[in-house]
């Protein structure tokens, strides 16, 4: 037995609120221990709710259906941050939910977040709340060129304009319909990073080192282990590990970082499972989504030892457009290829900039990494209608 407090130990049903891609690796995650998993989505054709064991095909908010799921579930989490707080309140009514409200809460505002990170010490790029637009009146010049971004509910790019000037801000607050925004200043990056970690009820935290990324239109395009120098990387886990600790976490917590000028800005942070992670499945012996069920569960941590370099890139819906129409992709190319995994997330509709699945190459040296992601992207990416929204070029990291 077991001597470990507040351990959940399996047959137990563990819940999972949203049915995206997150969702779904974690349902299997939990069952390969042996753990029935719930899922709570209103998509009746979600990805996670197609794998879980019972699917609660209902609103976020509906009362009946987080009561149920309270009476049914040893423990819940999210697999996106824009989970109602309401909605995560009444669950903890009932029953162990993890990453708790408070936390979530943080996430959900980009204004609420850039100011708990300034006021715990944690940098960012400049920035101020923009809550109307008579505000933009007292915005310095020096601020600009910036971006403004939405405060609630952009993600992957959306709800952000860059601006090079005052007139342009509001031009851009009228665009996105007047909701409240951030407004942050462009800095030099030298280049992007992310740090997932997970932390458990006593304060104990393993994570992962860090990753270098890229982004297209605002949306991930690779994330490559291996890029980012040790003790740079070790910077990053440590002042990850510190936004954790002031957040009270318990859970998996992605903190996406800017480098500028040798110093690590926070860009955002996520009360989840992460895009960045997804190499995480391939690259180590436990991955991101095990550490979702031990964390949920109040099992043992263990560090994470990568397998070797990584590069780890998404496959969006515009690879299914072509000339001739929608197609589905040449995968038996990729699945030829020694040293590569392939995950396709089981979602029936793909649009253009919509992520439908990530390959991972492991082994050898990450520029022969990125090399070779190149040549099988660029392969497949020449399938895309120029007609279309089209595909990105290969991009890589620069490194640190």
């Amino acid at each position: 037995m077991s001597d470990r407090p507040g351990e959940i130990p399996p047959p137990a049903t563990l819940g999972v609120m949203g049915g995206g891609q997150l969702g779904r690796f974690f349902v299997r995650s939990a069952q390969d221990l042996g753990y029935p998993v719930w899922v709570l989505d209103p998509d009746p054709d979600s990805p996670a709710g197609r794998v879980a064991d019972r699917h609660l095909v209902a609103a976020y908010t509906d009362p009946d259906a987080l009561d149920e799921m309270a009476r049914g579930c040893a423990a819940v989490t999210t697999e996106f941050e824009n989970v109602p707080t309401e909605s995560l309140a009444r669950l903890a009514g009932g029953t162990l939910v993890r990453p708790g409200p408070a936390a979530v809460a943080v996430s959900q505002d980009r204004a609420a977040e850039k100011g708990f990170l300034n006021a715990h010490g944690f940098e960012t790029a400049p920035w101020v709340a923009i809550d109307d637009a008579a505000a933009l009146a007292d915005v310095p010049a020096g601020l600009f060129p910036a971006v403004l971004k939405t405060a609630r509910l952009g993600y992957d790019g959306k709800g952000q304009v860059r601006v090079a000037d005052a007139d342009e801000a509001r031009r851009a607050f009228e665009s996105l319909g007047g909701a409240a925004c951030v407004l942050e200043k462009l800095v030099p990056l030298a280049g992007e990073l992310a740090v997932v970690l997970a932390r458990d009820a006593h304060g104990h935290v393993e994570s992962f080192p860090a990753v270098a990324t890229v982004h297209v239109d605002g949306i991930l395009a690779r994330a490559s282990l291996g890029d980012v120098e040790p003790s740079l990387s070790a910077r990053a886990r440590t002042l990850a590990a510190g936004v954790a600790e002031a957040l009270s976490y318990v859970g998996v917590l992605a903190v996406e970082l800017f480098l500028v000028d040798g110093e690590l800005l926070v860009n955002e942070i996520a009360p989840r499972p992460h895009n960045s992670g997804h190499l995480t499945l391939d690259a180590y012996g436990v991955d991101q989504f095990d550490c979702q069920v031990r964390t949920l569960c109040g099992l043992p941590l263990v560090p994470a030892i990568p397998l070797g370099d990584a590069v780890m890139v998404n496959l969006l819906g515009d690879l299914w457009f072509t000339a001739d129409g929608e197609t589905e992709p040449p995968w038996a190319d990729l699945l030829a290829v020694p040293g590569l995994s392939l995950h396709l997330y089981g979602k029936t509709a793909p649009r253009p900039g919509r992520k439908m699945g990530h390959f991972t190459l492991v082994g050898g040296s990450v520029a022969d990494l990125h090399q070779r992601a190149d040549e099988l992207f660029g392969a497949l990416a020449t399938r895309v209608s120029p007609a279309g929204d089209g595909s990105p070029a290969p991009l890589r990291s620069a490194g640190s």
